[in-house]
């Protein structure tokens, strides 16, 4: 498979680390986001160039800009976005979650998909080429108890890409993907100790990445399940 130009958010831990890592393995050139500033310059030490990594925060949709500017400068245009970046409350009645815990979740999960569609798609759309992969959750799909503005939104992510996917050119594909059951931290925070049971992110992504890989113009707007 020749190499692709692979940009993905919230790239400091879990699944987003992940993928960065197993990409890389596969030849592929990746750019990155993530909030915590030690960690991108983690993966800077890591990866170097041509890889690209920068601290910011998705519900900015300024910094987003920004980022998306020097982006295309510095790898081109993307042949795969993987939105990626994600919160989730603590575990509470929803009648207990207060109202700035469900405005970040809102803020990064729908919004934070929202700008980075907005400045990187564009230049896709030039090209009539390339896949948009917004990651949604078995919570997309079904819902639990003490985690409903999760459920919310990766409820909407669902729609969001489905509804996208019928705004696309042919040759473009727009997929909401839920990535299955991981033991990442996020998991953790939601299942305690019985996340180990699960797979590691590092043995998710060397599954996932190929499947991620896999995915062309045909898959436009499936809902679809990565490989477990």
């Amino acid at each position: 498979m020749s190499a692709k130009i692979i940009v993905i958010t919230g790239v400091s831990r879990g699944l987003g680390r992940a993928m960065v890592d197993e990409f890389v393995r596969l030849g592929h050139t990746v750019a990155g986001c993530a909030r915590s500033a030690k960690e991108i310059l983690a993966l800077e030490k890591a990866h170097p160039n041509p890889h690209n990594f920068r601290a910011l925060d998705v519900s900015d949709d300024g910094a987003v800009a920004g980022w998306a500017k020097n982006l295309l400068a510095a790898v081109g245009v993307p042949d795969l976005v993987i939105n990626n970046a994600a919160l989730i409350n603590k575990n509470a009645p929803l009648w207990r979650i207060s109202a700035d815990e469900f405005s970040q979740l809102i803020d990064v999960n729908i919004k934070g998909v929202t700008n980075v569609i907005r400045h990187l798609v564009p230049p896709m759309l030039q090209r009539k080429n390339g896949v948009i992969v917004n990651i949604s959750s078995g919570w997309g799909r079904s819902t639990s108890a003490e985690v409903a503005p999760y459920c919310a939104t990766k409820w909407a992510i669902e729609g969001l890409t489905q509804a996208l996917a019928q705004e696309l050119p042919n040759g473009m594909a727009a997929v909401p993907l839920n990535p299955g059951v991981i033991n990442t931290e996020m998991l953790q925070s939601c299942f305690g100790g019985s996340a180990s049971s699960y797979p590691s992110a590092e043995q998710w992504a060397r599954r996932a990445v190929p499947f991620l890989l896999s995915l062309g113009a045909q898959h436009n707007g499936q809902p679809l399940t990565a490989p477990g």
